[in-house]
């Protein structure tokens, strides 16, 4: 399968860069361009965590290790309360016990519940208007429920029994039904905590990139045992590549599947904006919240519980398997795909025909 799915990302690298020679006369060659535009974007979101993670498993895995291991939970699964490209990889790579569920858990748990805890719902919240965030917290409710669909999936695939997956995803399921409980009886100061936590998380990872910045330039770090910039910006660099390829390839998806897709949104009862926005979101979730406004109430509802388990799947997520653990990929595919089509179903059965 990786083989297969490298062939198509070069396919799509052969068919931005021709586009972008001619002139980029079919937009193919901009999104190859974007593909290198977007180091810049993750060099600031994640280089400094991965700098920072030996520390913070140093430190953490103080607590974390003994406290997990009592339970029988590898620690790695503290991890992927991270994003898979926000450190989430690293840390639980170096609180792993186990490699194949430290794997697990900074691949397949972190772009999933990470990416929504770090990510979707805090960049979400703030960037939505204030009446739309009632439709966000419902969808991202219906995500969480359907995401042990995902993960489940997803550790049989990367190898795991399903007794192991279960068990291994104990404090991630007590954590979601929090996070659920939480965005259902008090969403106001669940939103505000979120934002909070992010900007911790984006503070931190800005003192790890300086700290780095600093020993790379000048050989001095108060900081011991960080890893070093370069070996960071190695790992930044191999998404970059694999951005050539996927964000044309993405853009050519998007345009074969509009037709059926707006077809479907017919029979669904929802606007071609809210079917649009599922395509859009599985490349990144900033660009579907960002026509929230122009979706119906369900259609928003609908995307907001897809993106829990499929946002940025053919881009970010994508890239950053590919260069760090190639043989996860599968897991990864089927862990996001299941996920997001469980939550799907989910959603249009409890919505039906009306309008959220």
């Amino acid at each position: 399968m990786n083989r297969i799915l490298m062939l198509i990302m070069a396919a799509g690298a052969v068919l931005g860069g021709i586009d972008r020679i001619t002139g980029n006369k079919h937009g193919y060659g901009k999104k190859f361009e974007e593909g290198f535009f977007f180091l810049g974007p993750t060099a600031l979101s994640m280089a400094g965590m991965i700098c920072l993670a030996p520390v913070l498993a140093d430190v953490l895995g103080r607590v974390i290790i003994p406290l997990y291991e009592r339970i029988g939970v590898d620690p790695a699964m503290f991890g992927s309360l991270l994003a898979i490209d926000m450190g989430g990889y690293q840390l639980a790579g170096e609180l792993a016990g186990n490699e194949l569920i430290g794997n697990y858990a900074g691949i397949v748990v972190a772009a999933i519940f990470g990416c929504t805890v770090v990510f979707t719902i805090p960049v979400g919240m703030g960037m939505v208007k204030k009446e739309e965030r009632v439709f966000l917290a419902r969808g991202i409710m219906i995500g969480l429920i359907t995401m042990p669909v995902g993960l489940l999936v997803g550790g049989m695939t990367a190898g795991l029994s399903l007794t192991v997956s279960i068990h291994q995803n104990l404090p991630i399921f007590v954590l979601s039904f929090a996070l659920l409980l939480g965005l259902w009886k008090i969403p106001e100061k669940m939103i505000r905590g979120f934002c909070i936590f992010a900007d911790g998380i984006h503070g931190l990872i800005t003192i790890g990139l300086v700290l780095a910045a600093v020993e790379s330039m000048c050989g001095w770090n108060p900081v011991k045992g960080m890893g070093s910039l370069q070996d960071a910006m190695s790992v930044v660099s191999s998404i970059g590549i694999v951005m050539l390829g996927s964000l044309p390839m993405a853009e050519l998806l998007q345009r074969l599947l509009k037709a059926p897709f707006k077809r479907l949104g017919a029979r669904l009862h929802m606007k071609p904006e809210s079917m649009t926005g599922m395509l859009v979101g599985v490349v990144s979730a900033i660009p579907a919240i960002t026509m929230f406004q122009e979706m119906d109430e369900k259609g928003k509802v609908v995307n907001a519980a897809f993106l829990v388990s499929g946002a940025s799947l053919l881009a970010a997520h994508i890239g950053f398997t590919i260069s760090t653990e190639p043989e996860m990929l599968g897991a990864l595919l089927a862990a996001k795909l299941s996920g997001a089509a469980a939550a799907l179903i989910l959603a249009l059965c409890l919505l039906g025909k009306g309008e959220g």
